[in-house]
């Protein structure tokens, strides 16, 4: 047997092609005759749409169509943007068109496609476009939205809340009413963007002799993709291919599906050309989805010792215009309070608003870090009106390993019980707290007073529910030559999905990882498939790994027996090969079993024999596993401006099993990355009429390498009894607790109180202001 691969930091397969120019990306796909097409967009937040007048613009040289709501089929002209989740707390349903035909409800939808043989001639003669817009107020604030006499975001609907619905268990009241201390916090958490390195991009292709759509999407989700292209089109979606090459990163905007696809995908249709969008960098600060802004009105009730007795309160979540993925955001916000902790009585109350800007759907965490920014707020508080260390209330109040599985009491976004699987949040916690030298703090805070600094420590523990269903698939075949393919419809953007999926199939078949070839997102290899989004591929599609290479394992050894007329208890898998270990170590190669499996024409297979050496299994989680971690940040804050530098960056974090920890380090570093952007940098800020403020890297700030300090990461391991690997999902978890334990230390470094991000230094200044320091 080889060296075991399940486990090992293996370097990333995909690097190498990446790191020398070799990467495929959307815009690097070069088809002969292919047009270059750009949006008109809406430049009022909300407008009726009297005409629009694209005569000249159509005359411009190298035009060749110019397509507006009119000039779409019927389905696509009738029919508003399926909803890819859906609640049934949703009492307003609103999903955009295709292209805008009546009315514009933020600024940046599409109202035309232009389509031209350059990208600067369509981009000319889309701003030669007139459109005669009647101004309707617009809503920028969803606090205001949600007023009765409220001016409508969609000038044709009732109101602008899109749903309500009640998140609760225990006697709420009961336990409020009879606690000894109860403590409020009002808290805002900002609206903020994904801003993958490469933007969106579509370029589409029909091949009229195949009748064959091929869509070459920068997208998370071709399967979803594809069908929703042929329900759209009206297209059988056996002609419909969505491919997902190299992706320069997703982190949840990816995973929706666009009215740019639909419309390129037409135009591609309706021109007999190729056709190419690639998206800019106002665009997608324009018409990428976001997250957040959430408003959050929540108390907290304890006894004398610091032990929980309940939550509870109110959540505002601005939905924006439309809810292409329904209310999952504030839903999982509502579900993630609770966190790692004993809480005995819980009640939140959330209202979904309507507001004139982008849709709202998961950015990286996708509700949660909102509500672990919640909770954790309130934990400190508590802790400081006791005189408790925050590490010790925390300590006081965890769910037990004894008590795993853990039911929570609520519903979770897969329609399941919030059941924790497994985990040891104490060690977690005390993990963190020895990487931070959280003892040694207090002389390390003393000893920079006396020097005049200001530095701080913070804490946040969180809980997140990840390899979230139905399935995914993965085919596994051996070919002549003795490699082995694995197919799946992950579409990865950077997790290194191709290396975890090769390390498991090279381990159960016993071949070089170099040996396996890894083909993802594309509609076209594998019949089945959701995406990447969640952290549920490695606990989904890993699994369906194993089963496939476990079944094309059994196919192998019986395949084997027969040719090298041994008994299977005689038989080995070694290095791409069968051996039987007794004797002379007789060998047949996996090429030659796999030329054997072919047949010969005319012969019938003897029995229990079938055709070639593969499999396609699923794999469907029966509920969510449950990762988590806590984080303990170490600041500096200059008094006279506001600077906040982070001094030390420690966590534990459990995912389950590590197929690969190299690659789950890489993850929770990129994540820590985004969350420090979302506490210190990261806001996407509209004025009361829902006109966007930071639309370039001039305005809206992300953090570099500069602002990002090494990261001391400890791995624990509590497997998940959810799935044969025991894995949990990664990818989001450095970004879950990470505002809340940057602001905590902030809190810690000035005496001062916090309920915002993100603490920007002239905040941090008027704070400081406000009492004295």
């Amino acid at each position: 047997m080889g060296a075991r691969a399940i486990g090992a930091r293996v370097q990333r397969t995909e690097d190498k092609p990446l790191l020398t120019g070799q990467g495929r990306f959307v815009d690097d796909i070069h088809l002969p005759g292919t047009l270059e097409a750009a949006f008109l967009r809406a430049t009022h937040a909300h407008a009726r749409i009297r005409s629009v007048d694209a005569a000249a613009a159509r005359a411009m040289p190298g035009v060749h169509a110019i397509l507006t709501a009119a000039d779409l089929p019927e389905r696509m002209r009738q029919t508003r943007m399926p909803m890819l989740v859906p609640n049934p707390a949703i009492s307003e349903l609103v999903t955009q068109f295709c292209l805008a035909r009546d009315e514009v409800c933020y600024v940046g939808e599409p109202l035309a496609i232009v389509v031209a043989d350059r990208r600067h001639r369509a981009e000319d003669a889309a701003a030669s476009i007139l459109v005669d817009y009647e101004p309707l107020p617009a809503m920028g604030d969803c606090r205001d939205a949600v007023k009765p006499d409220a001016p409508r975001c969609h000038a044709e609907r009732d109101g602008n809340i899109a749903a309500r619905f009640t998140a609760s268990y225990g006697d709420v009241d009961a336990a409020f009413g009879a606690a000894p201390h109860v403590f409020r916090e009002e808290l805002f958490e900002h609206r903020g963007c994904g801003h993958a390195i490469e933007a969106r991009g579509v370029l589409a292709r029909f091949d009229p002799a195949e009748d064959m759509l091929t869509v070459w999407s920068s997208t998370q989700t071709p399967h979803i993709g594809k069908a929703t292209l042929a329900d759209l089109l009206a297209r059988d979606p056996e002609r419909v291919r969505v491919i997902a090459p190299d992706v320069g990163g997703g982190f949840g905007p990816k995973a929706v599906f666009y009215a740019e696809d639909a419309v390129v995908a037409y135009a591609a249709l309706h021109l007999g050309r190729p056709v190419k969008w690639i998206e800019d960098r106002r665009e997608h600060f324009l018409a990428a989805t976001q997250e957040r802004d959430q408003y959050w009105s929540v108390e907290i009730a304890v006894d004398g010792a610091g032990k929980l007795l309940g939550v509870r309160g109110t959540m505002l979540h601005d939905t924006g215009a439309y809810v292409p993925w329904g209310i999952i955001m504030p839903f999982i916000a509502a579900a993630t309070v609770p966190g790692p902790y004993v809480l005995p009585t819980y009640r939140l109350e959330v209202t979904a608003v309507y507001t004139n800007k982008v849709a709202t759907t998961p950015v990286r965490g996708a509700g949660r870090p909102q509500a672990v920014f919640a909770m954790e707020r309130l934990m400190d508080r508590a802790a400081r009106e006791l005189g408790l260390e925050p590490a010790e209330i925390r300590r006081r109040n965890f769910i037990a390993p004894s008590q795993m599985p853990y039911s929570v009491g609520l519903t979770f976004r897969d329609g399941k019980p919030l059941v924790y699987d497994s985990g040891d949040y104490p060690a977690c916690q005390a993990k963190a707290l020895e990487l931070a030298d959280h003892a040694g703090f207090p002389v390390r805070q003393k000893a920079a007073r006396a020097a005049g600094r200001h530095i701080g420590i913070g804490i946040a523990n969180y809980v997140e529910g990840t390899g979230l269903g139905p399935f995914e698939g993965v085919t596994v075949r051996v070919l002549q030559d003795g490699r082995v393919a694995v197919v799946s419809g992950a579409a990865p953007q950077g997790q290194g999905h191709k290396t975890t999926l090769a390390q498991i199939c090279a381990e159960r078949l016993d071949v070089p990882i170099e040996r396996v070839s890894v083909t993802l997102g594309d509609t076209g290899a594998i019949a089945m498939g959701i995406g990447t989004f969640a952290s549920r591929v490695t606990a989904n599609a890993g699994p369906a790994a194993l089963m496939a290479s476990d079944e094309v394992r059994r196919q192998i050894l019986a395949l084997a027996s027969r040719v090298l007329e041994a008994d299977l208890a005689e038989l080995a898998l070694e290095d791409g090969s069968v051996v039987v270990e007794a004797g002379n170590r007789r060998a047949v190669g996996f090429g030659d079993l796999a030329r054997i499996a072919r047949g010969m024409p005319g012969f019938s297979f003897p029995a229990g024999q079938g055709p070639g050496l593969e499999h396609t299994a699923y794999f469907a989680p029966p509920q969510a596993a449950y990762c988590n971690g806590c984080h303990v940040v170490e600041v500096e804050v200059d008094v006279e401006t506001g600077a906040v530098e982070i001094l030390r960056y420690s966590l534990a974090h459990d995912s389950g099993s590590l197929i690969n920890p190299l690659i789950v380090d890489g993850q929770i570093d990129g994540a820590v990355a985004h969350g420090i952007g979302n506490a210190l940098y990261e806001w996407m800020r509209y004025d009361a009429n829902a006109q966007p403020l930071t639309t370039s890297f001039a305005d809206y700030l992300l953090p570099g390498a500069s602002e990002v300090p090494p990261i001391a990461r400890a791995h624990l391991e509590t497997p998940s009894p959810l799935n044969p690997l025991g894995v949990k999902g990664a990818g989001e978890g450095g970004t879950i607790p990470a505002a809340a334990a940057i602001v905590a230390a902030v809190e810690n470094a000035l005496g001062i109180h916090i309920t915002d991000t993100p603490i920007m230094p002239e905040k941090i200044v008027a704070l400081m202001l406000a009492t004295r320091i």
